[in-house]
Parts: C-alpha cells; structure tokens; sequence
C-alpha cells in the first residue's frame, strides 16, 4: 500500500507540471460562479460545482493526509475575503485508499460561499483561481481552475483595455523620416555588437584566470608536439578553439525556445524581481568564491566524463578535450558568463548568442594562435600569485554586479529601499576596497606573501581609486551628481534620497495611454510613446544624457503629451482592468500586470519588444513618422521630434 501510495503522489506531481498524459482526467470539477451584491462594497460569490462521477473532492484540509482544503485565490491583492468560506455538499467519510487514513469528501456536486470587500470600480467580470484536490479509486489530482465570475452590477471596462490599435500602419506614417536617428533595427544590430564585444572583453579577463591561463601553454604544446606534421599541429589546435566558441554557442540555444514561445518572456525573466534578487545572491556567492573563501565547480562527474572521451588524437576527442576546458575552468569563467547572461536576456536569444560568441572566440583565439606561432608562448608571464590577484579584483566587480541585480528588483518591486545615492554609496565602498588590495592593505585568504607591490598594481590601484573619486559627487544633491560615465546603472536621478533633486526633469510623463489620448484631443497635441522599462540601463542614458538637454526639454514638455509606459512594472492592475488578449498570432495572453499590458501594446502594434521605443501619434491615433529606439545623439533625436511635429502639422490641415 505504501508503494501504491508513492506511485499516486508521483502520478499527482506528473499532473501538477500539465503533461499531457493526465489530459483526459483535467476536468473532473466543473464549476458555474455568480457574484451577488449584498452591500456597497461587498459582495457574495457562490461556485456550484459538479463531480464527475466515481471521483470526489477533499473539500477541507486532512492535516493526516498533509492536504489542504478548497482555497480561492484573487489576482487583484486589493480584494479581502471577509470571513471565512462556507462549503456545503453531498458529505461522506471514506477510508482513503491512497493515504490509507479516514478522509471526508464529496461528491456528485458542492457548493461554496465567500464574502469578498471590493473597493473601487467593480468589473463585469471577476477573475479568481480555485485550488482544489481530486481523486477517485486509483488516482489522486490536484487542480488548479481559473474561472470568471458575473458580478451583479459589474461594470464593462473593455473599451480601456484595448491593446490593439487598428489606424497605426508602420509601413505608411504621416512623414517618412526621422532624421539620422537609430532606428529600432538599427538599434538592435548595434545592441549585438556591443554585446558581442562586452562577451569578447570578458571571454579576455577569463584567459588570465587561475583556471584558464596555466592550460593555455599546456594544451598547445600538446598538440604541436603530438602531432606528426606542425601542419596537423596547427589544424588540431585551431579545431579545439573552434570546439570551445561552439559549445558556449550552443549554450544559447535553449533560449530560443523561450524566444519564440513569446517574444517578450526573456524581457520578463530577466526583469523579474525575485530572479534578479536570486542572482543578488548568487553574485555575492561567486564573489566570496573569487575573494577564496571557497572554491566553487561543477560535480567533478561531468569532468570526468568529458576528460574520458577525450583522447586527442580524434574530432571527437578534441571536442571532449574542449568541452573538459569550459567544465573544469567553470569556477572562473561562470561568473562571467552568469553577467554576460542575465546583462543580455532583455535583448533576446540572439542577443545572448552574440555575447556568447564573443566569449568563446577569445577564449579560442590563443590556442590557435600559440600553435601558429609556437615562439610566442616564451612571452607569456610565468603563472604566480597575480593570478589570484586577478580573482580577487573580478571578486570586487561581482559584488559591484551583485548590487545592480538587486536594485532591478528595487525599482520594479518600488521597494524603496536601494535608491541612487545609496547604491551610488556602496560602488563607492567597493572601489575602496579595491583600491586598498592592490595596495596591499588587504589580504584574502589564497594571496600570497608580497615583498613588493609591482607597477601594475599601483597602476590599476590609480585607476580603481580615480573611478572611486569621480562617483563621489553622485552622492550629493547637486548639478554633479548626474554621472555620465555610469549613466543607465545607478537608478534615475528621480529615484533619490533627496526630497527635491535638483537633476530630476520638471516635467512628469503620463503612464496610462487612453488618458494621454484623451489629454492630446483636448490640448490639440501629438502623443510622445516612451516605451521603457524600470530595468533598462539605455531608457536612463537617454533620461539622463539626452532629455535633459534644455531644448530636448522645452520641445518634449511644451510641444507633446509625454506618455511613458514601463513594460517591466509587475504592479497588478485592478481586477477591472485584468483580462484575456488574443494576440495577432491568436494566442491567449493573460494581462495580470502592469508590464503585461504595455509589453503586449507594443508588440502587438509596433512589433518590437526592445527598449527604448519612441512613437509619436495624433489624436487621431495615427503614426508621424517611423519609431526609433535607442538615439544617444542630442541632434538626431530633436530631429526626429521635429519631425514627428512637422507631421502633426500636417495631419492637421489634412
């Protein structure tokens, strides 16, 4: 019986993840709702369900069993359940075979009642999710039901969740230019390049760690000297790089299954706050690894594995003898690549291939190079103690890392708690920190004894310590507190532990689309879209570089309706303005949140899930001129102003 109750639970899992062997047995409840006005602000919900024959439902929690009861869960926080639920039925007790104890259940069909509290506009239609256990004599289910409930007196509020704006034609807007700006293509190619070349950096700072370094020499010499011909030499070094860009590669494709399944999930995961708290912490774990408190690796298993199929002499083994360099060297270069991961998730899947490309090719680059010019391997530095040094340094830069992933989830959660001079703060006391290592003042706990720092060090210490003095003024409430080299970063200028900054922009955008629309008819003006996100490092740039510029300011606060609607806000909207979408692609999205709802509008009407985007429209809702994304030149982007308005002028006389 144990084992049959094993078997069960596993089987309860299995339906738990929705594969479709459980497809037949999904509906084993089915359920009709109303909701009944009792009072101003509070209402009854009845749900009537009826039970499929030969099952039954565990209505209240079995503490034996370790079930709990019928739960209704509201996706709008704002609603309170008052008082406790009243679940009436054909009862029964049985002794339940599954968890072998005595179990009341019911069957053939029961009824639940829950008084709710409902402030502010009440929807015609309330979304609630019922959590439920089912089972019959073999099988054991439990579901998860999402259902929409009438409200008595609800109220229809279609008409503001429109999504889908029928006049906007991409292919035909009122003016055909935008200046020399960067158009949304535009920006994507040149958002691969900079991530290929960010990937390229770190796959360099990679080769001079403890783990890669020593095997670059190693390696190489095994190759010239194993082969029979220093052709055949130099081809098997060249394949083994090959084979190391190609498996960091290929470590992007599961990604494009994500990609495709909706355009906008990897925005969504990279921007999702408890992810980027997990990788807080993850960051801080590979730092403590780097500072050598603890070393961090792959089960030695995988190792092993790859090490015993790699013979050398072979394309197989060569690949093993590759894919054995990125496990075993996965201490160093996985706090890299975890950066070079979570930094280029909101740019999609090819995005991250471009990174990882640029990763693998300089980690592959010197194997075929030392084998093409074998002399050049008696210039390389002999490995020492700087090695180490280097971990430590790359240990300072993730706890530097570390603070940007939780200030993500800072400014899209509007905790409060990480605002600009305080995460400006602790960069400081990182670079102080830093700064005092190379000189010597601290000591981890691989280092080894110095007698003398070298010239390297207190040229980087010069570095780290210049850096550490320009971030200072970012701590004060003045003119120079707006940092230029770190734009995008910190949090905005407006996110601050000052009452009034004084770099904040005076002018506030709207964030609700059809109340900008209806602000542009009445003051005859065109409507400025800023498509941004509370995570989007460049949306900052062009807040803090470009928009506070005094004519970009005056043409944007005097000559438009200034709307900015943030794709990553996971703030839910009310229950009113929750509801179902059927994309172009006719796909059924939720629209729970805040970020749902403006991430969908501007893939569904612009196709683009990139940010920055700007749009301008009329009142009318038709497009001025061609949307462009990321526009860091002042000139190019008060020319595509100027010539969004000389096209509102336009459609005017028309």
């Amino acid at each position: 019986m144990q084992f049959k109750r094993i078997v069960s639970l596993l089987t309860a899992v299995i339906f738990f993840f929705q594969l479709p062997v459980f497809a037949q047995d999904s509906a084993a409840v089915t359920w009709q709702a109303t909701g009944k006005k009792i009072a101003a602000g509070q209402y009854e919900i009845k749900l009537t369900g009826t039970i499929k024959a030969g099952w039954h439902v565990y209505a209240k929690a079995n503490t034996a069993a370790g079930l709990e009861g019928f739960t209704i869960t509201f996706s709008d926080s704002a609603i309170q359940k008052a008082g406790d639920q009243q679940i009436t039925g054909n009862t029964k007790t049985i002794a339940d075979k599954i968890f072998e104890t005595q179990t009341e259940v019911i069957e053939k069909s029961l009824v639940v009642l829950q008084k709710i509290n409902l402030s502010g506009t009440v929807p015609a239609k309330l979304k609630v999710t019922l959590l439920f256990n089912t089972a019959n004599n073999d099988a054991f289910i439990p579901e998860e039901k999402k259902i929409e409930i009438d409200m008595e007196g609800g109220v229809d509020v279609s008409s503001s969740n429109r999504i889908l704006i029928s006049t906007i034609d991409l292919n035909n807007p009122v003016n055909d230019c935008g200046g020399t700006g960067i158009t949304a293509e535009e920006s994507a190619s040149g958002g691969l390049l900079t991530i290929f070349l960010l990937g390229f950096l770190g796959g360099l700072v990679a080769l001079i760690t403890p783990c890669v370094f020593p095997m670059i020499p190693l390696t190489v010499s095994f190759f010239t000297k194993k082969a029979i011909s220093r052709r055949q030499g130099i081809f098997n070094a060249s394949l083994y790089g090959f084979f190391i860009l190609l498996i960091y590669v290929l470590l992007s494709v599961p990604f494009y299954f994500l990609d495709s399944a909706s355009p906008e999930i990897l925005n969504s995961v990279s921007t999702n706050p408890w992810l980027n708290v997990i990788f807080f912490a993850i960051f801080i774990l590979f730092a403590l690894s780097f500072f050598g408190f603890y070393e961090i690796s792959l089960p030695s298993g995988f190792s092993g594995r790859a090490d015993a199929k790699s013979g050398g002499g072979n394309i197989i083994g060569i690949f093993f003898m590759a894919l054995t360099l990125a496990i075993v060297s996965f201490s160093c270069t996985g706090p890299i690549l975890g950066s070079l991961l979570v930094g280029s998730l909101t740019g999609g899947a090819v995005q991250l291939t471009a990174g990882m490309a640029g990763f693998g090719l300089a980690l592959a680059l010197p194997f075929a190079l030392f084998a093409l010019f074998p002399n050049w391997l008696n210039s390389l530095p002999k490995s020492g103690g700087w090695l180490n040094s280097v971990k430590v340094v790359l240990g300072f830069v993730e706890v530097a890392l570390a603070i940007k992933f939780l200030s993500n989830a800072d400014l899209v959660m509007h905790w409060g708690i990480l605002k600009r001079e305080v995460f400006i703060g602790i960069w400081i006391l990182v670079g102080v920190g830093l700064t005092l290592y190379l000189l010597g003042k601290i000591k981890f706990p691989l280092d080894s004894p110095k007698k003398k720092l070298s010239k390297a060090r207190f040229f980087l210490a010069a570095i780290f310590l210049a850096f550490t003095i320009y971030l200072v003024p970012g701590v004060t409430n003045s003119k120079y507190a707006n940092l230029t080299l770190i734009s995008g970063f910190p949090p905005p200028l407006c996110y601050s532990v000052y009452q009034n900054p004084v770099n904040c922009k005076n002018f506030e955008p709207l964030k609700d689309y059809e109340l900008a629309l209806q602000k542009a008819k009445a003051e005859n003006k065109p409507i400025l879209i800023d498509f941004t996100g509370y995570a989007c490092v460049n949306c900052r740039r062009m807040e803090e570089n470009v928009w506070t510029d005094e004519t970009i300011k005056s043409i944007m606060s005097e000559k438009f309706i200034l709307l900015s609607l943030y794709v990553d806000d996971k703030k839910k909207l009310p229950a009113a303005k929750q509801f179902t979408y059927k994309t172009k692609e006719g796909v059924d999205k939720e629209i729970i949140t805040v970020g749902d709802k403006w991430a969908t509008f501007e893939t569904e009407n612009f196709k683009n899930n990139a940010q920055p985007l700007y749009a301008i429209l009329n009142g009318d809702e038709l497009l001025m001129n061609n949307p462009v994304g990321y526009t860091p030149g002042i000139k190019e982007y008060r020319d595509w102003l100027l010539c969004g308005l000389d096209a509102f002028n336009k459609s005017k006389k028309q």
